[in-house]
């Protein structure tokens, strides 16, 4: 079956200036030079805001939910977006829509409103000095908590995690707190561990000097707080050292990568090695290449993000396939 007809999401951002060492899809990115748009606007329906609480006293983290768009409630899937200060309620409706039957939990990070307009390289200071994996993590795991405790999260209904583009490097440290976890999908996220995927894409682009710059300032002497490439050094000292690769492998859940070979931020390379790693999990595993697909998995073939959410829909009403079964 063909994609459903292309529709192209806002532009891609990179994670740092002048050089893509690690870059994320910026799902709301680069649309509007404004904070919040003014005038307090509302989500459109079926969103609705929720408020869960962070991992230290007194944070907050933002998430966008959305009941199923058909009955029955098959599945429930909890996204783990990808970089920057922007918010996914722009576009919301259209990129989920193809989650027929799925109940979505939309998580953002601390300091981030889902309706936030902040293009990546105007990101304030203080989201610039909170942002680190091993906060993005601390955070997400009380916010999961929280949400799996809420009244009507005791049911059998399986859950999908969804990790995009840096969020797929938080998915293996996340899943131990999804009840009834279905499996994970890597959303044009390599599985590498994010300093070998930034190696990788550094070669790609004739970056090595900047890449040796950055590994001499991450093991240098500044404070946590300089600034470098857009990041703190905190940020950067934690992505060092950040494991992904072999959490993933070794993890008990089916796992399904989907990438587009013409993706700038993230080389093919990393997609095709880490599958190669992947071969050796004892749960089910697979790869899935779109051609000519971007970052943001758009093709003159169609939208893969939609042509990911149909795969999944048939997964849901039948089961028995298997994960990442071909489509019918």
């Amino acid at each position: 079956m063909r994609p459903p007809e292309r529709r192209r999401p806002p532009r891609q951002a990179r994670r740092v200036g002048a050089w893509t060492l690690c870059a994320s899809l910026l799902l709301a990115g680069c649309a509007q030079p404004v904070s919040r748009p003014p005038g307090g606007a509302a989500l459109a329906p079926p969103w609705a805001l929720q408020a869960l609480p962070g991992s230290e006293a007194g944070t907050r983290l933002w998430a966008l939910e959305r009941a199923a768009r058909v009955p029955p409630l098959r599945y429930r899937v909890l996204v783990i977006p990808g970089s920057g200060c922007a918010g996914l309620a722009p576009l919301a409706e259209r990129y989920f829509a193809g989650l027929l039957h799925a109940e979505v939990l939309v998580l953002h990070k601390r300091g981030v409103h889902p309706l936030d307009r902040t293009p990546p390289d105007q990101c304030p200071a203080r989201f610039v000095q909170a942002d680190a994996l091993s906060t993005w993590r601390a955070d997400a795991r009380a916010a999961l908590q929280a949400w799996a405790a809420r009244p009507g999260r005791a049911d059998a209904v399986p859950t999908v995690l969804v990790g995009i583009s840096e969020g797929g490097e938080l998915l293996p440290h996340l899943a131990p707190q999804v009840p009834r976890l279905a499996g994970l999908v890597l959303l044009s996220a390599s599985g590498l561990d994010p300093r070998d995927a930034a190696h990788l894409q550094a070669q790609r682009q004739g970056a090595q000097a900047a890449w040796q710059a950055l590994e001499q300032a991450q093991d240098g002497p500044q404070p946590d707080t300089a600034v470098v490439q857009g990041r703190s050094l905190r940020y950067w000292r934690a992505l060092w050292h950040w494991r992904v690769a072999q959490p993933l492998i070794d993890g008990p859940w089916p796992l399904w990568q989907v990438w587009g070979d013409a993706d700038a931020l993230v080389p093919p390379t990393a997609y095709e090695r880490f599958a190669a790693q992947a071969q050796s999990r004892t749960a089910p595993f697979c790869s899935h290449r779109l051609p000519q697909a971007d970052h943001g998995l758009q093709s003159p073939q169609g939208d893969g993000v939609q042509w990911l959410w149909a795969r999944l829909e048939q997964w849901a009403r039948q089961p028995a396939q298997g994960w990442c079964a071909p489509r019918s």
